[in-house]
């Protein structure tokens, strides 16, 4: 495992859209925050840019971006504008050799889980699965969950707690922290940016989803293995999920219950990563401890 070089005052820290399109007065405050907390701020193309689609600008273009922010020995760390979708169509085409050699901050969640799971399944380097430009809006700044992200940059360690569930399962796990967006863990499957799951504390959240996909999404991980031999679970938020017209018959959190009901590693439930404001900046890699009682939960470096 190699952890990047945590920022110094005087960094730079680059904001590009490697997936969906963010308008570029949406990373505005998060820009001057940035540069408050005492750093340069590079900002991409794709940000904001001419692209009359779903994406940022075609995959050539974002790739060529990222590619040079990647390479870019005067960049310490990337920050994702958004996730959406995209960097599907273009991770196999990333060149990480100089990365490897050198490696910095990669910070971002949703589609950004990608980069993720590919650069802790292949090369062991941590990434930072965080709030990205859009979360400073509307007083996001301020909050202690985009603050979080200004403490991993700065090599502070976490210490995170957060409200009992009634469906946790106590206990104390420790191992590395992986996972991100459920949605993008089940579709790398197979693929070169598939994660190993054993003896790992692994974390899962989404948005948008119905029900039943939700449900068959965990099935799939449950039939493939990832869920057996867990160190821990951390389940974050499924925000926005739905239903359909002839209702599925569980609730998001009645659906993971029962699908994990044979195992008997720690489980916490309504942890604060997510879509929502609520998410805390996790460094993936990082051999984390999972402490669950019936009065607290706590997941710290």
């Amino acid at each position: 495992m190699r952890i990047p070089p945590y920022l110094q005052p005087g960094d730079t820290i680059a904001i590009v859209c490697p997936a969906g399109y963010m308008p570029r007065e949406r990373a505005t405050t998060c820009i001057e925050t940035l540069q408050a907390w005492g750093y340069r701020v590079r900002i991409g193309t794709t940000v904001g840019g001419p692209s009359e689609n779903y994406f940022s600008g075609t995959d050539d273009e974002r790739l060529a971006e990222f590619q040079q922010v990647l390479d870019d020995p005067e960049v310490k760390a990337i920050l994702c504008g958004r996730g959406g979708y995209g960097l599907t169509r273009i991770i196999d085409r990333i060149d990480f050799s100089r990365f490897v050699k050198a490696p910095k901050w990669i910070a971002g969640f949703s589609d950004i889980t990608i980069l993720h799971t590919h650069i802790w399944s292949n090369y062991k380097i941590v990434t930072l699965h965080s709030p990205m430009a859009g979360a400073f809006n509307d007083g996001g700044a301020d909050d202690v969950y985009v603050l979080s992200l200004r403490r991993a940059l700065a090599g502070e360690e976490a210490h995170y707690t957060c409200t009992p569930h009634p469906f946790n399962r106590v206990g104390v796990a420790t191992g590395r922290l992986v996972g991100g967006n459920l949605s993008l863990i089940a579709h790398l499957a197979g693929t070169a940016s598939d994660i190993k799951t054993k003896e790992k504390i692994l974390f899962l959240e989404d948005v948008g989803e119905y029900r039943y996909n939700i449900d068959r999404m965990l099935h799939q991980l449950k039939r493939s293995g990832k869920l057996d031999r867990l160190a821990g679970l951390v389940i974050g938020g499924f925000t926005e999920s739905k239903d359909t017209l002839r209702p599925f018959g569980a609730s998001v959190e009645e659906i993971i219950r029962d699908i994990i009901s044979e195992y008997d590693y720690p489980v916490c439930f309504g942890f604060p990563v997510s879509h929502e404001r609520e998410n805390y900046a996790l460094k993936i890699g990082v051999r984390h401890t999972l402490e669950i009682t019936p009065e607290k939960i706590l997941l710290k470096e």
